[in-house]
């Protein structure tokens, strides 16, 4: 049984926005500045372990259901698409282009098909991570004891 965690729980809410917003910020600028897929889905991994283990993992199976394993494929097709797709204008294999957008909200603003590269390992990173953590942390290490 858990004992009453008030002080986690809402300060894990406060930090989870905060590291999430680092999360997309760093996404989003990855393809010019360091940061990208790999260390924004680090982050909100990092995010999500934190509400796991702020709120437990029966409560968040019901409010987060998710299948991590398909982030993984997900994220994978993602990658190798962005990577072929190159071959469809007939430029080089990850070959990367960019323009500027006048988008609603945001104004001007640079799209770049390295975002959709750092997508694709965006999801996959999640997705193992989470996978792994969540698999390791579900293991009662029963088996030990049950075997002998």
């Amino acid at each position: 049984m858990r004992s009453n965690d008030l002080i986690l729980k809402t300060t894990a809410n406060i930090i989870v926005f905060i590291i999430l917003a680092f999360s997309v910020n760093s996404f989003f600028s990855g393809h010019n500045a360091p940061g990208g897929g790999f260390v924004g889905g680090l982050m909100a991994s990092g995010a999500l372990l934190l509400l796991y283990i702020s709120y437990g993992m029966s409560a968040m199976k019901r409010v987060i259901r998710v299948d991590f394993r398909s982030f993984i494929g997900a994220g994978l097709l993602i990658a190798v698409l962005t990577g072929a797709g190159s071959f469809i204008f007939g430029a080089e294999f990850f070959s990367h282009t960019f323009g500027y957008f006048n988008l609603p909200l945001l104004g001007k603003t640079e799209l770049a098909t390295a975002m959709l590269f750092d997508l694709g390992v965006y999801l996959t990173v999640v997705g193992i991570t989470m996978t792994i953590i969540l698999a390791i942390a579900g293991d009662s290490g029963d088996q030990e004891h049950q075997e002998g």
